[in-house]
């Protein structure tokens, strides 16, 4: 029987996407299910990391159901997850620990010392400044937690824990692939292994350090257990896989130097494509990551909670009537006025008309806002890490109306590109910036794309897909099985635009580029204001 189909399984903070492919790129089915936070204290942000098993086991097995295709034509299945978390198992594979999520900030004393006393090391080798991710995270576990420390084998991701779950792997056979390195903050990226400095500067044993692996390595197949979870044949061979960045860039088609990729989500991403490794020591903004493609990384920024701020504008800011119906939108739409607690439809057909509302009439208010600006920081800065910043007005006065402060909090997401570009562009000065692709739901916003375009000065692609992850994953999956020789042509091919690309304006490029000057400025006064 011909095997041509193919799994991909994205691993969120939230929510685990499984979808199935034909070969050819096809998407045949695809489904979702949520995954629990627990918060059993404050600043405590944890997830039960079986949860990411079974609900890769439900999701894929209603893909299998619904497609109706025999299991045996799977030819292989792969997983990306979300990054900056660490998860521990015990010599089993069992769950050592609950999963320490990326919103867990319980290693921000370690993070502050990492980047008091060790951060040109960690950055000059890993590419990525001591941040909220694996190596402050492992140090608390092994300082502050030294009985669960002491039970802990390997640390691993999402994605490898379900991966070699499924595959019956003993922990010496852990994984990480090396996609996700830069955020261990224990390892030399460009050497694609583990640090002995770091790891001894530190005091952390490489003995809990999973092998490094390529995305499309196959480490182990199907067992007959999880063939019962998960619907899957006995056998079907497991590829490694990567982070769910790394996978979305390469569903999206980010293969080539030049090119960069703006997620436009809850989180608000903007990671370059080089062929250059890039160590920001300077700013300690970027983070670089590797691409799945060999010999090419991404410089990245991002801003925490970036789109949220849309979301925070318009539940306080905005407010839609109909008839004798009021609709205030304060939080979460279940939380929503009785009156408007009609069908999901309904709702989802409210939100629409207020994001259009909104839309339209921040698309009247001039370029800059008339002088308002915001600093989108409201859970802290990420890039660099100072997390004792917050949001803030700057410049309001009598005539500005709730449409400017929309459209500066739009315009400020592109300032802060901006400035994630002028620092790639030290290190790198003849990188030629040819497009930009979006994905995520600020996507499908023009006027927010034709903003960004008009600051970055760079043409801004929307995709015909709305799904990026599982596919690059199941791309890897398919690279693991010979079915895909040359992975960046198979992702170009597939990568198709929804229209035309969005093209800067000469004119309101000159009228922005002050504009992130003065941003620039004002991030920095703001720092000493908050720190």
């Amino acid at each position: 029987m011909m095997q041509k189909y193919l799994i991909g399984v994205d691993l969120g903070t939230s929510s685990t996407k499984a979808a199935l492919y034909h070969s050819d790129g096809m998407l045949v089915a695809e489904a979702a299910a949520d995954v629990p936070l627990l918060y059993p204290s404050p600043g405590v942000v944890e997830q039960e990391t079986d949860d990411f098993y079974r609900t890769a086991a439900e999701t894929v097995g209603r893909c299998l159901r619904e497609s109706g295709i025999d299991p045996r034509q799977v030819a292989a299945i792969a997983f990306d997850s979300q990054m900056a978390g660490v998860g521990a198992i015990d010599e089993q594979y069992n769950p050592a620990t609950r999963f320490d999520s990326w919103l867990d900030m319980r290693c921000r004393p370690y993070i502050t010392w990492l980047n008091e006393h060790h951060a040109d090391l960690i950055t000059r080798l890993t590419g990525c400044a001591p941040t909220c991710d694996h190596g402050p995270k492992i140090l608390w576990w092994q300082h502050e937690r030294p009985d669960e420390y002491a039970r802990v084998a390997k640390f691993v991701m999402p994605s490898a824990y379900v991966a070699g779950k499924m595959a019956g792997l003993s922990a010496d056979r852990a994984f990480m692939d090396y996609t996700f390195i830069h955020f261990s903050g224990l390892a030399d990226n460009r050497a694609g292994q583990w640090s002995a400095a770091i790891c001894d500067t530190l005091g952390v044993s490489m003995d809990v350090l999973p092998e490094i692996v390529e995305p499309w390595r196959i480490i182990g197949e199907v067992t007959e257990a999880a063939a019962r979870d998960f619907g899957l044949a006995p056998g079907t061979p497991i590829a490694a896989g990567c982070g769910d960045t790394a996978a979305n860039a390469l569903g999206a088609g980010i293969v080539r130097p030049g090119q960069l990729f703006d997620v436009a989500g809850t989180a608000s991403v903007l990671a370059g494509c080089t062929d250059k490794f890039v160590a920001d020591t300077t700013h300690r903004a970027l983070l670089t990551m590797r691409s799945v493609i060999p010999g090419l990384w991404h410089p990245l920024a991002y801003i925490a909670g970036g789109g949220q701020a849309l979301r925070w504008v318009r539940d306080e800011f905005y407010k839609y009537e109909a008839g004798d119906t009021k609709y205030e939108l304060k939080g979460a739409l279940e939380e929503m006025d009785a009156a408007s607690k009609g069908s999901e439809t309904r709702l989802s057909s409210l939100v629409s008309r207020i994001y259009e509302e909104m839309i339209n009439e921040a698309a009247a208010i001039p370029p800059g806002a008339e002088g308002l600006f915001f600093s989108p920081h409201l859970g802290g800065r990420i890039c660099p890490a100072t997390p004792e910043m917050r949001g803030a007005w700057l410049g309001f006065s009598w005539g500005h109306t709730r449409a400017h402060f929309f459209r500066a909090v739009l315009e400020s997401i592109a300032y802060e590109y901006a400035w994630y570009l002028r620092v790639l562009g030290r290190y790198i000065p003849n990188l030629e910036l040819t497009e930009a692709r979006v994905v995520g739901g600020g996507a499908r916003s023009d006027v927010w794309n034709g903003i960004k375009a008009d600051v970055l000065g760079v043409p801004y692609q929307r995709l015909g897909r709305s799904e990026f992850g599982t596919w690059g994953a199941a791309m890897i999956a398919g690279k693991a099985v010979g079915l895909y020789d040359d992975l960046a042509a198979v992702a170009a091919a597939n990568a198709l635009p929804a229209g035309p690309p969005i093209q800067p304006s000469a004119g309101r490029h000159e009228i922005y580029r002050p504009l992130v000057d003065r941003h620039i400025r004002l991030q920095e006064q703001l720092v000493e204001i908050f720190v």
